[in-house]
């Protein structure tokens, strides 16, 4: 019975972070929960590695000797599949912890942090990357999402506007399914930071302005006069509701 038994594979996880103690107790406990970790102790190997597989995570300091972190993510948001970056930041680096997450970083701790909580972090991530690609593959509702011009494939991550595909970060993707899913509600800042980015990020509302406009760059014909997500002034953000049904 057992030759039909297969092995699941342990998620892999690539550390890129310079600070030795640090890379090797993440490292350490991750293996104790049965995760394979790959560590990266300069900013070159770790884009080197970043850039040579599809990892499961990426965790990554931002400060590094070498290519620093922030470029890194950039790398890897605009050269690979999606892959969930945790991101490490020290408590005085609020400017590079903002830049990360602009740049479609998943998530971020601060130095000092707790190595469980850590760990707690990296499976909340996992659950919501399985959550996302279990529920395309149950027949209980399509994953292709329309409103208007704006066609959605969310099993393929794409998007097409007047049959024009876009190219979205992973970020700009969600806002966007998020958007299109409640079409004519006004959501708050605050409200779509807790959808999009989950927990953890309070206090980075001028986040969702920049992703907005960086999205309405791509998605409206002008830019300067949005059609598609207007602003609610006084209160956040919609996406009007085309004389066509979703």
């Amino acid at each position: 019975m057992s030759s039909y038994i297969q092995k699941k594979k342990s998620p892999e996880i690539l550390i890129v972070e310079d600070e030795h103690d640090i890379a090797d107790l993440i490292s350490l406990h991750l293996n104790d929960q049965h995760y394979s970790t790959t560590v990266a102790r300069d900013g070159d190997k770790g884009i080197e590695l970043a850039l040579s597989k599809n990892w499961d995570l990426i965790i990554l300091d931002l400060r590094l000797p070498g290519v620093d972190g922030l470029e890194i993510c950039r790398q890897v948001r605009q050269n690979m599949q999606y892959i969930p970056i945790l991101i490490l930041t020290s408590k005085s680096s609020e400017l590079d912890r903002v830049l990360g997450l602009e740049l479609g970083a998943d998530d971020y701790m601060t130095k000092p942090f707790s190595i469980l909580e850590l760990v707690a972090r990296v499976k909340a991530i996992f659950r919501r990357v399985a959550s996302i690609s279990n529920s395309g593959s149950y027949a209980l509702v399509s994953k292709k999402l329309s409103l208007g011009k704006i066609e959605i494939n969310e099993e393929a991550r794409e998007v097409t506007i007047a049959n024009n595909s876009l190219d979205l970060t992973v970020k700009e993707f969600e806002l966007l399914v998020h958007f299109v899913k409640h079409p004519g509600k006004v959501f708050r800042r605050s409200e779509l930071l807790n959808k999009v980015w989950g927990y953890g990020h309070e206090g980075y509302e001028h986040t969702v302005n920049s992703h907005i406009n960086r999205l309405r760059a791509k998605i409206e014909s002008d830019p300067a006069k949005p059609e598609h997500i207007v602003t609610v002034w006084g209160v956040g953000y919609k996406m009007e509701m085309p004389n066509l049904s979703i």
